[in-house]
């Protein structure tokens, strides 16, 4: 099947028939084995159904949690905003298609204002967040450096001795928890050789090339990654903002060894129960048991709302003020390159959350092939958005989502 003709209809996981029938027929069925489950149109339903391809430890609820109260605005479907580059203005509902969306909320005042679902996610669907999960590790973070229980300014190695010889071993905890360590390490998704490829198959979310002797768990790889001196790193720790997946799997490892849990209790325990979460949550683990924290989180989107309405208000009782103060001041814009993020001019990343700094102090947590969260305090609006975006680099629907987030909240502040 030629996929570059299917767009956001065309595409649709329930027209197309994935996984229908008992047994699904051949061409319909969506294998692990072939990596079915990561390659485009398949994504449109495993995104919703990444448990069946993937080991996951449970984030417990308590189950005492409450939905949001429902005010709808179907007006807003029709709000007109212009895309980054784009000649056209077009409707906040023709976006939702152009961009793959599976479903989306926006909360204005703590209430449900617009709500659309797709194919076939609805509103008890756990799907993956990818790297929307770095959110919540640097969330927890923050939590433990405000108990005192974390110094941002250890060596990692002085918590993690397993970290010792690798890129990590030197660098702070600030370092990595900014994303400025020094590492040879490529996040480039084209490229099988470069660094996020190596971290693939430790991970083991697909299937791993014939032979191969590698690690195989993200433990075991984390402690592989060279750093500073290396043939492949450069600059020194601290200098810039270079984005890296391993170094939330490192906060992780962190976290995990000072509240002596794994993530998945820590989740459960510190977020999920206190917020009153609707539903419990998924977190991938590789076959050691190890947390995919940098990308692995599954969960409902009305509790990805629900942590983002905390953020919002200035941690709802659950998350200390203080702890959210230091998340929303975000990091240093010199830091952050505007070639690689043409689209985020002025942004930074800290606390491994994107800030935009501009006049309503917005600040985001994103993920591969559309994941969101957004929050602005300013038009007291919180957006969360699933997504399987035929492209996974955020640059494929930044143009459309970044300016219709204001046209939002400009819309709703009225």
């Amino acid at each position: 099947m030629a996929d570059v003709q299917l767009d956001g209809v065309t595409s649709d996981p329930v027209a197309m028939g994935w996984m229908v029938g008992a047994p699904p027929p051949l061409d319909k069925r969506i294998l692990a084995a072939r990596a079915d489950h990561m390659r485009f149109p398949m994504i449109r339903w495993s995104y919703s159904n990444m448990r069946s391809f993937a080991a996951t430890a449970n984030v417990a609820a308590s189950g005492t949690g409450t939905p949001f109260p429902r005010n709808l605005r179907p007006d807003l479907a029709a709000l007109r905003f212009t895309p980054l580059g784009a000649g056209e203005d077009m409707t906040f509902e023709q976006s939702l298609i152009r961009n793959y969306t599976d479903g989306i909320l926006v909360l204005h005042r703590g209430e449900v204002v617009f709500e659309r679902w797709f194919g076939v996610t609805g509103p008890l669907t756990r799907h993956i967040a990818f790297s929307v999960t770095k959110s919540f590790v640097g969330t927890l973070l923050e939590m433990l450096v405000g108990e005192g229980r974390i110094d941002l300014s250890a060596r990692v190695d002085s918590v993690i001795p397993e970290l010792a010889s690798s890129g990590f071993g030197n660098a702070t905890i600030g370092q990595v928890h900014a994303m400025t360590t020094a590492l040879d390490y490529s996040e480039d998704y084209t490229d099988p050789n470069s660094g996020v490829g190596a971290y693939s198959n430790a991970l083991g979310l697909t299937p791993r090339p014939a032979g191969y002797t590698g690690p195989n768990n993200l433990w075991d790889y984390l402690a592989t990654v060279p750093g500073a001196g290396s043939k492949g790193a450069v600059g020194n720790h601290g200098e810039r903002f270079v984005y890296r997946t391993p170094n939330t799997d490192v906060l992780a490892w962190i976290i995990s060894r000072a509240e002596g849990k794994p993530l998945h209790q820590v989740l459960s325990q510190r977020l999920w129960q206190p917020l009153g979460m609707l539903g419990d949550a998924d977190l991938m683990v590789d076959e050691a048991g190890s947390p995919f924290a940098g990308g692995g989180l599954n969960l409902r989107l009305e509790d990805l709302a629900r942590f983002g309405e905390a953020l919002r208000l200035d941690g709802a009782g659950v998350i200390p003020e203080a702890d959210v103060a230091r998340i929303r001041s975000g990091g240093y814009p010199a830091r952050f390159d505007p070639v690689t993020y043409p689209h985020l001019p002025g942004w930074s990343y800290g606390s491994q959350w994107w800030h935009s700094h501009d006049n309503h102090g917005a600040f985001n947590a994103r993920g591969i092939h559309g994941q969101t969260l957004w929050i602005d305090p300013v038009a007291e609006m919180v957006i969360s958005r699933f997504g399987s975006h035929r492209i996974a680099s955020s640059i494929a629907n930044d143009p459309h989502s970044v300016p219709v987030w204001r046209a939002l909240a400009d819309a709703l502040s009225s």
